[in-house]
């Protein structure tokens, strides 16, 4: 199978934990890309930087490679070779998938390190 190309989105993203009973913020259904998680214990919210949530903690200076796709859920293995490839260049991620594609956040200062990593491993890496 060919290796996959992504995007380097141009924003920076910052995530946040809410309490779990904590309502979304009218700021996050509006912008034009967020992700949202929920599990007994927690609201985590990812959000661009000028995004504002008043959060119990956050944690800032991410960026987004969206893999391009549409991919089909029947394919299988790409996140996890894709999560080698930037374990390999010691960069920490932190994965959202919608029904069609998957988007790896990167810290902003390991953006280059994952970029460099992805091409050296045959990715296409748009920026």
């Amino acid at each position: 199978m060919p290796k996959q190309t992504l995007a380097v989105l141009p924003q920076e993203f910052i995530i946040h934990s809410l309490d779990p009973d904590a309502g979304i913020p009218a700021s996050v259904l509006t912008s034009p890309l967020y992700f949202l998680g929920k599990t007994e214990d927690e609201l985590s919210i990812v959000v661009p930087a000028d995004i504002s949530v008043h959060s119990r903690e956050s944690d800032p200076q991410w960026r987004a490679l969206e893999l391009l796709g549409p991919l089909h859920l029947s394919m299988v293995g790409i996140m996890a070779q894709i999560g080698a490839v930037l374990a390999d260049a010691k960069v920490s991620i932190f994965v959202v998938s919608t029904f069609e594609t998957d988007f790896f956040l990167v810290k902003e200062k390991k953006l280059d390190d994952a970029v460099a990593a992805l091409r050296k491993y045959g990715y296409t890496v748009n920026i």
